[in-house]
């Protein structure tokens, strides 16, 4: 509902411009206007069709690893966190195991089988959340009227949960290293480790506020040595890294998104064959979804870019961007990233609207230039906040967030500041 109400306004901001700069002598604004359409059209088109090779690849290769149990492993490996992290569950339930799958699912980007876990882990949840207000029902002599609005309030675990989905942790950003290749980046996977630090931001500080909010204890043994640890990892690469100059960052940078990248695939297939998993028929199966994911996503990625496309090219675009710009470099900063904010902002609204804002900057400015990866950056430096909100919380039926929302936009704060930052030290 929230991208239907933003793609109309696109088109009607289009409007108005169009309509000003014709009544200022430009005659040819609709003209160009209309051409951005067509033009705008085939370039998603070209996007999407050239997606298919190398999506059914990744694809192919995580269902692999997901064959080859190296999910069920991370889930296990992440155990002894996530249990203090959501208190309220009781040991050994069944949605302590979905939470855990979703998570590990979402850091590999495995999305189709993210997706159905985590919605199996909010009905997990919820039967606790019903079974608890039968109890209370019971002791305090509620009516069936208290009991059914209390079954629409959002629960602890809940919170926590959606709040690690919406800040975005993925270890393997695909689907953006991919686009980035579509667009004639020279290194693709530049922006692998700029990501990964920008994310681990955006996680922290969403963990932090949900465990404010419900007073979770952080100084526990086992959180006291994963937050640290996860803080002193990004401190030591932005360490490392401030000590580069440009041409060493890029070079160490790249190196390391492939080395890993490539260690990550040869782990998925060894682990597979340990597991006597026909490697090449799980391989193809995956494939599969990844030609059906391109295929998909054309519609889509054709609407938002068409509507990119008209703002721009009726100079709305330009007065945004311009405005942004004028204020803060009236502030006496330096304005590098504001063709990229674009991408930021759409980001906690819709997925498919920033991917299409991530495009347009990338084609506008460049893949290589500096508001070209900062955007790749901001899009995988956090989730889609209220689509996560309203897609998860929708299938149980709850209607009080709580401080969800609040919490989510914390993490897409930090995320965001993280990303620009991250940027200068990388790119800059």
């Amino acid at each position: 509902m929230v991208l239907n109400y933003i793609w109309i306004a696109f088109f009607v901001m289009a409007a108005v411009c169009a309509v000003i700069r014709c009544a200022g002598g430009d005659t040819y604004v609709f003209s160009e206007i209309i051409n951005s359409t067509f033009d705008n059209s085939k370039t998603a088109f070209d996007i999407s069709l050239g997606l298919t090779g190398v999506l059914s690849l990744w694809m192919g290769v995580m269902r692999v690893g997901e064959k080859g149990g190296v999910v069920d492993k991370l889930s296990k490996v992440l155990s002894p966190v996530f249990t203090r992290l959501f208190p309220d569950i009781p040991k050994g339930h069944p949605a302590t195991g979905h939470i855990f799958m979703n998570i590990a699912a979402n850091m590999l980007g495995l999305d189709n089988a993210a997706t159905p876990l985590g919605l199996k882990a909010m009905e997990s949840m919820q039967q606790l959340n019903t079974e608890g207000n039968e109890r209370l029902a019971a002791e305090n002599g509620w009516s069936e009227q208290q009991k059914a609005k209390a079954n629409t309030i959002a629960t602890n675990p809940m919170i926590m949960f959606l709040v690690l989905n919406t800040s975005g942790l993925t270890i393997i950003p695909v689907s953006i290293m991919v686009y980035r290749a579509q667009m004639g980046a020279a290194q693709p996977t530049d922006i692998f480790v700029p990501i990964l630090l920008a994310t681990l931001a955006a996680t922290l500080a969403g963990i932090v506020a949900v465990s404010l909010y419900q007073r979770i204890n952080l100084l526990q043994p086992v959180l006291l040595a994963t937050l640290g640890g996860l803080c002193t990892l990004v401190a030591g690469v932005v360490w490392a890294f401030s000590k580069m100059d440009k041409d060493m960052t890029d070079m160490v940078s790249g190196m390391v998104a492939n080395v890993t990248l490539f260690a990550i695939i040869l782990c998925f297939i060894l682990c597979a064959a340990v597991r006597k998993v026909n490697v090449y028929e799980a391989f193809v199966e995956g494939a599969k979804d990844g030609f059906s994911t391109a295929v998909r996503v054309i519609p889509y990625l054709v609407a938002i870019l068409v509507a990119i496309g008209v703002f721009r090219a009726s100079g709305g675009m330009d007065l945004l961007i311009g405005g942004i710009n004028m204020c803060v470099e009236s502030a006496g900063m330096n304005a590098d990233f504001v063709p990229a904010l674009p991408t930021a902002l759409m980001k906690p609204l819709s997925g498919s609207g920033a991917r299409g804002m991530m495009v347009d900057t990338m084609q506008t400015f460049g893949a290589d230039s500096f508001a070209g990866r900062l955007s790749c950056i901001f899009q995988g430096s956090t989730d889609t906040t209220f689509y996560i909100l309203a897609v998860y919380f929708g299938s149980v039926g709850i209607r009080d967030t709580r401080h969800a929302v609040t919490c989510g936009l914390i993490a897409d704060a930090a995320g965001i500041a993280a990303a620009v930052a991250i940027a200068y030290l990388f790119f800059g």
